[in-house]
């Protein structure tokens, strides 16, 4: 019985089938004929780059223009999550689970490679050796910087909100909800799901098949391996995959958390390795002086599309356009587990550390990889290290061969790329299978092993047969697609902030009634002492209650039931009204603590009071808006206190344009 329960799956049928289907027969075309595939999908990745590339700029464009607004907009300060919620993680171990999964290996696969081929480029080859070098910098910046962000920004916030703050399933589906309403749940929900786990199936795929070459190549430099033989990236996969299935099997908490650390700690030393052995002056001046190029030519690059320099266009094509397609290709699964890993941050937090932060960081470690590799080329090497820039797989390796301690730091790239894999890997498959099962809560761990198992057999099978440029235009091709796909988002999500923001900011009626004179020298005592915790219990156990159980009658007389709920530590009482198609009504009151000033204590023209903590009996709601003190408030006027919240919720629950924060989903589904 035990061994059948953990064989049961939760994969979701409509999902899943049909994506296998898609990920198994095109690896399979592509492995069989891989020539035939590569061909026929260069043309068509070729026919969109040259005459759709304009879609792929201005798509970019409005995700970074779309952030920058919301960052400085009234709708910056809404959390990803109810009112009250938290974040899950650190602010150090968000930003390294991001980055890691945001750009992981290519990070050192390109920190070298990219700039020493913009620097040895034909499109640049006129120019002086010193406008070269600001060139290969100032691009390489563009590529790597806010705009690469800006699309895992797109996909990630849109799914934190919708998944935390309407509490509907992490899923790109999900996205879709003000424009589709509940047929999310059916056929087109499963659609965009297919299309989110084919992309993510396939990124992480041909990451890996490159991943594995560039270890090969690092250890046949180093002499650790004969040559590259098939055997020796059998043996590689099967190390990676087998850290990767154990780290997410471990969860986001353990495996991903820990290595992401760990990975991050490992780059920053690397980084000042080279910084401080390397030409640090040049390359803290170099690093300036590019930033600066970068925010000079920020609105020029954007917009650029060559299209009066005909002989750079096939280079535009190669490299904006490519990289463009690539970051959209890979947002599905790196926007799946930013959300994933981002509960309770407010949008401008989360824009600030997705677009800012990493980027930031990707420049100091592309000028320092980067530059220090154009200058010993340009004053040690001769130009022998810009004849390797062919050879990006091994590139890194014979940069360092011009640093102290060569071979050390070369194994130690090697660990990094290890690692960098591991943790794009294992949050690969934590993605895959949460997008297979439609977010299940639990699911057995022979599906992150059936996951890991795919990646591994269908990789090497590439590897081996030379298919895996055919599946990266596959990848390359799905982005186009998927920018429409995430500028639809951008509607959707706008769509539900100015529903959200006026669903917080909404005022009570004209109905609500201020205090009434009549009892002012009661309250006046109860304005001038602090209450200790008894006397608050006391307050809620007699007024409260009273007044709700009065409120419970003649809701009932009225024909409409109320259930009164209960509660200790801290005490509390709420009356509760139950919905079937919209959120319950909720209104509490409970014991809540006030740390008070010191200097008060001993305040002679103030009211007494022995300690600096005091109670109050705050109100709460069911929508989590913030409550407020009252302990002012007599019997009839708490009565009243309710009534108008009631009027305020029926008012809400009527209009069409609300159906997103009254749905049911509320009261079913749980974070």
């Amino acid at each position: 019985m035990m061994k059948f329960r953990s064989m049961r799956s939760t994969f979701n049928k409509g999902v899943t089938i049909p994506s296998l289907i898609f990920i198994i027969g095109t690896c399979f075309l592509s492995a069989l004929y891989p020539k035939s595939t590569e061909s026929i999908l260069n043309g068509i990745k070729e026919f969109i780059f040259v005459n759709l590339n304009w879609v792929y700029v201005w798509a970019v464009t409005i995700f970074v223009i779309f952030l920058v607004y919301l960052m400085f907009s009234k709708y910056a300060n809404i959390k990803l999550g109810a009112n009250d919620s938290k974040p899950e993680y650190s602010l150090f171990s968000w930003i390294s689970m991001l980055f890691a999964a945001g750009m992981g290996i290519g990070l050192i696969y390109f920190s070298v490679a990219e700039p020493m081929q913009h620097y040895s480029s034909e499109v640049f080859g006129n120019n002086h050796y010193v406008n070269r070098a600001k060139q290969a910098q100032l691009y390489t910046f563009f590529h790597w910087g806010i705009h690469a962000w800006a699309i895992y920004g797109i996909v990630g916030l849109s799914l934190s909100y919708f998944a935390y703050r309407y509490r509907l399933p992490l899923s790109l589906r999900s996205c879709f909800y003000p424009l589709l309403k509940d047929r999310i749940n059916g056929k087109w929900g499963n659609v965009i799901d297919i299309f989110a786990l084919c992309c993510t199936f396939f990124g992480i795929t041909t990451t890996l098949g490159f991943g594995v070459v560039q270890i090969n190549s690092g250890l046949h430099i180093l002499g650790a391996i004969p040559e590259n033989k098939f055997i020796y990236q059998i043996i590689i996969v099967f190390i990676l995959i087998s850290l990767s299935v154990f780290s997410a099997i471990s969860g986001v908490n353990k495996g991903v958390k820990i290595l992401s650390n760990i990975n991050v700690i490992s780059v920053i030393v690397l980084l000042l390795f080279v910084l401080i052995l390397g030409p640090t002056v040049y390359l803290i001046g170099s690093f300036t002086e590019g930033l600066g190029n970068y925010i000079n030519n920020f609105f020029d690059l954007t917009f650029s599309t060559h299209v009066y320099e005909k002989d750079t266009l096939p280079w535009f094509y190669d490299w904006t356009i490519l990289y463009w397609a690539w970051w959209i290709s890979w947002s599905p699964y790196v926007g799946l587990f930013i959300a994933r890993i981002s509960k309770g941050r407010t949008i401008k937090e989360f824009i600030l550390a997705v677009l800012i932060l990493p980027t930031l960081f990707n420049f100091i470690w592309m000028s320092v990889f980067g530059n220090s590799a154009i200058w010993f080329d340009f004053n040690i090497a001769h130009g022998k290290l810009s004849q390797f820039a062919s050879d990006p797989d091994a590139l890194m390796f014979r940069f360092l061969e011009y640093m102290p301690l060569s071979t050390i730091t070369s194994f130690f790239v090697i660990v990094i790329i290890i690692i960098f894999f591991v943790t794009s890997a294992d949050s690969g498959i934590f993605v895959m299978n949460s997008i297979a099962t439609k977010n299940a809560q639990k699911s057995p761990k022979w599906q992150l092993i059936f996951w890991g198992l795919l990646l591994a057999v269908l990789s090497l099978l590439l590897l081996n047969v030379g298919g895996l440029k055919a599946l990266q235009s596959m990848t390359l091709i799905t982005a186009l697609p998927f920018s429409i796909i995430v500028l639809l988002f951008i509607v959707s999500l706008m769509k539900a902030l100015i529903i959200d923001q006026k669903y917080y900011d909404r005022n009570f009626s004209a109905s609500a009634v201020p205090w009434s004179g009549e009892f002012w020298k009661e309250r006046l005592k109860r304005i001038v002492s602090f209450k200790d915790n008894s006397s608050v219990d006391s307050f809620i156990h007699t007024t409260v209650k009273e007044g709700f159980q009065e409120l419970q009658k003649e809701f009932a007389d009225n024909g409409i039931e109320v259930k009164m709920n209960y509660g200790d530590n801290p005490t509390k009482i709420e009356i509760e009204i139950h919905h079937g198609v919209v959120n319950n009504f909720i209104y509490g009151i409970k014991n809540q603590e006030k740390t008070v000033s010191e200097y008060i204590i001993h305040e002679e023209n103030l009211p007494d009071l022995e300690h600096n903590t005091t109670h109050y009996p705050k109100s709460y709601f069911g929508d989590a808006r913030e409550g407020y003190d009252v302990q002012y408030f007599t019997k009839n006027e708490l009565i009243s206190d309710v009534l108008k919240h009631y009027e305020r919720f029926l008012e809400i629950v009527s209009e069409e344009k609300n159906e997103m924060f009254i749905s049911s989903n509320a009261n079913q589904n749980k974070v």
